[in-house]
């Protein structure tokens, strides 16, 4: 890595995009609205994972899709600066083309060969109206798109699970199924929590360029695994007993997604009573 003047470690830009879904099924019972919320309180908490982790300079952007695919925040924005603005709904789900549009975005130039992999959290509530797959083979053509750490929320019962398991493209990582507002709320928090500090920590950074071999298929070093399950011969740990410090040289299990129990995998996605959405 390389150092500023005096010594001090210089930060590595590490792009945050969020994609979402703006579609007029997204107006339907208060979904953009939730939608809204959910990452509008999640803001404080990405400021503090930054915080912790000066060796990453996070830049947070946005793309919209209805009828075709915009920036809807187009500047990558410090995290300390970056305030969400309300996403309204209309029209189709080009999801397809906001690919294309951050894929455009993954390029070298205009990203820097010293970046941290972006993580990029792609969030809708129904089926692409468009050319996903050319969307997709776009995204992936791009060395950023294969590193980055892709994580998908889907958002009610009438979202494609194929499709967003074809974005994450990780057998171990399954979309998070958010079927009513407090559940979009703890997915949202923990993509822009959990998975960034992992994706900004140092042991994310053993992939100094986009060229360089990843350690596993979409996932840098470090970023937790939705779904994973503990080890099986794991004992329950005695309540009675004091905590032991961890242990820097081990690897901890990846913790589970917010509002799932661990090693569930698809049952996670299943109704449950409190289901709005």
């Amino acid at each position: 890595m390389s150092k500023r003047p005096g010594g001090e470690l210089a930060s590595r830009p590490l792009h945050f995009i969020w994609i979402a879904d703006s579609s007029g099924s997204m107006e339907q019972d208060g979904k953009i609205q939730a939608l809204n919320t959910a990452i509008r309180e999640a803001i404080p908490h990405m400021r503090k994972v930054a915080e912790d982790n000066p060796n990453a300079q996070v830049l947070v952007r946005a793309v919209k899709f209805s009828n075709g695919a915009q920036w809807h925040i187009s500047q990558p924005t410090p995290v300390a600066d970056f305030g969400w603005q309300d996403l309204p709904a209309d029209g189709e789900t080009d999801m397809g083309k906001a690919l294309s549009l951050v894929a455009e975005q993954l390029k070298m130039p205009p990203m820097s060969d010293r970046a941290l992999p972006p993580v990029l959290v792609l969030i809708s509530d129904g089926q692409p109206t468009d050319d996903f797959d050319a969307g997709l083979k776009a995204l992936m053509e791009q060395p950023w798109g294969k590193k980055a750490v892709r994580i998908a929320i889907s958002i009610g019962q009438d979202a494609d699970p194929e499709v967003l398991q074809k974005f994450i493209g990780h057998p171990e990582m399954k979309p998070l199924a958010a079927n009513s507002p407090e559940a979009l709320v703890k997915h949202i928090k923990w993509a822009s929590t959990a998975v960034l500090k992992s994706a900004s920590s140092p042991a994310a950074q053993g992939t100094d360029h986009p060229d360089a071999s990843p350690a596993s298929a979409a996932t840098p070093v470090g970023v937790p695994v939705p779904t994973a399950a503990p080890p099986a011969s794991a004992a329950p740990p005695d309540p009675s007993a004091p905590s032991a410090p961890p242990d820097p040289s081990s690897a901890s299990p990846a913790p589970a997604a917010p509002g799932t129990a661990s090693g569930t995998g698809p049952a996670a996605n299943q109704p449950a009573a409190d289901d709005v959405w």
